[in-house]
């Protein structure tokens, strides 16, 4: 080998072991965030760091339909690296009689709220939802958040793995065609314990305080179909919006049978300014699909993969 060969492989080799290396240390810090909320969790794209904390424990009912905790009960805190710091941000799903409790533990521990709201009507029991924010050391955040977390019955320790079998299938509940309402919507979905669940990103850079939000920290569409009889499903999510697509979008659904039923902001420095529309309805499964695409195209959101 001559000499310029081995300082080629030798450059080769240092540069392959850095990022084995970050990589290393990033999981190691993302364990020490586990452990510390009692919870695993998954890397996202663009590196955020995802734990889900649904309410299994509660049995919710709307409109007289019993809800999975996929469906709509699904807590969730999400890390991303800023600079020195690491931004923590989610959504707690809890009991009106939990609400005074969690925030004031997090208040007390320096993160903030920013919004507390309902997602749905009609739910017994009443359940509300509690967005909140904070950027500095993630295992310190996680401590907090677990510390606040003890003045509701969240359940803390390993989630369930999702399902990949199609929807309902692993519950032995009703079913609906998967691939029929993917075709509708144009995009590609995923099951999560009978949920069949779409994620849909805004096409433009979303910024809070000059720090880019991803999807991947809820930054993002979702719209979730739960099977409940002869081809029904019960769908609810949330659209993410600019201000000027608020009411077109608000007017699309109605037509189509699906209820707006919330809409209020998740953060409080977004730029864009973000609105946040939740719907519900329970019918015919494609239908709904067809209601939530003429819904969709309204909005500015990111072409599927496929469309490219």
């Amino acid at each position: 080998m001559s000499f310029s060969s081995l300082i080629a492989a030798i450059v080769a080799a240092v540069l392959s072991f850095v990022p084995l290396t970050a990589r290393a240390q990033s999981d190691s810090e993302w364990k020490a965030v586990e452990q510390a909320l009692g919870k695993s969790g998954q890397l996202q794209p663009g590196d955020v760091f995802r734990i889900a904390m649904p309410r299994t424990d509660l049995k919710v009912k709307v409109q007289g339909v019993d809800v999975k905790a996929g469906f709509a009960l699904g807590s969730y805190a999400t890390f991303k690296k800023m600079g020195n710091g690491t931004m923590m941000m989610g959504d707690l799903v809890l009991l009106d009689e939990e609400i005074a409790g969690v925030m004031a533990g997090l208040l007390e521990k320096g993160i903030a709220i920013t919004a507390v709201h309902n997602h749905l009507n009609e739910m017994s029991p009443h359940v509300m939802y509690m967005h909140y924010s904070a950027v500095g050391d993630p295992v310190r955040l996680a401590t907090a958040l677990r510390e606040a977390l003890a003045a509701s019955a969240t359940p803390l320790g390993t989630a369930p793995a999702a399902s990949g079998a199609p929807a309902a299938v692993a519950s032995g509940g009703p079913e609906i065609d998967q691939k029929q309402v993917e075709a509708a919507l144009g995009r590609n979905g995923r099951t999560n314990n009978g949920v069949l669940q779409f994620s849909v990103a805004r096409a433009e850079k979303i910024t809070e305080n000059g720090m880019e939000l991803l999807p991947a920290q809820g930054i993002n569409t979702a719209l979730n179909f739960q099977p409940t009889s002869d081809g029904k499903a019960a769908i609810t999510g949330d659209f993410v919006l600019i201000a000027s697509e608020v009411n077109r979008v608000a007017k699309a659904l109605r037509e189509h049978g699906i209820q707006p039923t919330a809409l209020h902001n998740h953060g409080l420095g977004d730029n864009p300014r973000l609105f946040y529309m939740h719907f519900w309805a329970n019918d015919d499964a494609m239908k709904l699909a067809r209601g939530l695409k003429a819904a969709l195209d309204l909005t500015n959101t990111k072409k599927p993969e496929a469309s490219k």
